[in-house]
């Protein structure tokens, strides 16, 4: 009695070989599986990221405003509808006063973040490389950070007088203290087996900082950067309505004395706009620097 199987012949140069069907069956079912799994496995991330995402919220939210201003929902005396605010805006721009305003705002928020950035990462770097330096800083800024901020204007006032001098010190105040922090952390939680593994390697301090510290203490860098930037944009609409005679918050602070909400919600839209411009354009910056990087967000 004869049992015959269904074979697959291959031949390559004067090799011929005969594999059995049943074989190459199984391993297209492997195959198969594998592919299953793949797709099972890509299921577990959130996806590709759609375009301009994060308009999606504040678009909504502009919808919202606008159909429950339409439908008589809300009290204009308080909540203007958004064309009102929107011709109120261009109105204000149309005879300079927004401009001036908008422009002084935009200097003393970029002094301020330049010197807040500049102390936040020289102490970091400072505190995070060296014990004597975590002991003399690390202490203090925690100290410093206790401290309510704004907490410190009266005093400000009293050292530095109520002119420019102390509102960029207090924006520059509001802006290392993340840097400094989300640095300093990066820089303690990078794995001591890079450091051995620099050590074998025979790598100088230079190399060691240039290869493994800043590469490490990037991502934690541009974490503390978005909260300044942030941070920068807050200080300043409080600090513009103390002894200022320009900028948003100084339009918005004689708005409310008018009672002109629509200027006030103006003034709103602008440093809301001016924050979100900002954290995207850290944003970029990070995709950019970090591209070597594979995360969920990427």
């Amino acid at each position: 009695m004869t049992t015959s199987a269904s074979t697959s012949t291959t031949t390559t140069g004067t090799t011929t070989t005969t594999v059995p069907a049943v074989a190459v069956a199984v391993d297209a079912a492997d195959g198969s599986r594998v592919r299953r799994r793949q797709r099972r496995r890509r299921g577990l991330a959130p996806g590709k990221p759609w375009p301009a995402s994060r308009l999606v919220g504040p678009l909504l939210l502009i919808v919202l405003w606008a159909a429950a201003s339409a439908a008589g929902q809300l009290d204009t005396g308080a909540i203007p509808a958004p064309w009102t605010v929107l011709r109120t805006g261009v109105n204000l721009w149309t005879d300079g006063t927004l401009t001036t305003d908008v422009l002084t705002s935009l200097e003393r928020a970029a002094y301020g973040f330049a010197i807040g950035l500049t102390a936040g990462v020289t102490l970091a770097l400072a505190s995070g490389l060296t014990r004597s330096g975590e002991a003399l800083i690390d202490g203090t800024v925690q100290l410093n950070r206790a401290i309510p901020t704004l907490g410190l204007i009266p005093l400000f006032i009293l050292w530095l007088g109520i002119g420019e001098t102390f509102k960029i010190a207090i924006i520059a105040i509001v802006v290392y203290i993340p840097i400094y922090l989300n640095t300093h952390a990066a820089l303690s939680g990078i794995d001591h087996r890079f450091v051995e593994l620099a050590e074998v390697q025979g790598l100088s301090k230079v190399q060691f900082i240039r290869q493994i510290v800043i590469p490490g203490a990037l991502p934690g860098f541009f974490v503390g950067l978005r909260l300044g930037v942030t941070g920068s944009w807050l200080g300043l609409v409080v600090l513009e309505q103390i002894n200022a005679t320009s900028g948003l918050g100084y339009l918005m602070f004689q708005a409310q004395n008018y009672g002109q909400s629509d200027v006030i919600l103006v003034g709103l839209l602008i440093y809301g706009v001016f924050g979100l411009l900002s954290d995207s354009a850290v944003r970029l910056i990070e995709r950019r620097v970090l591209s070597w990087r594979r995360t969920l967000s990427s």
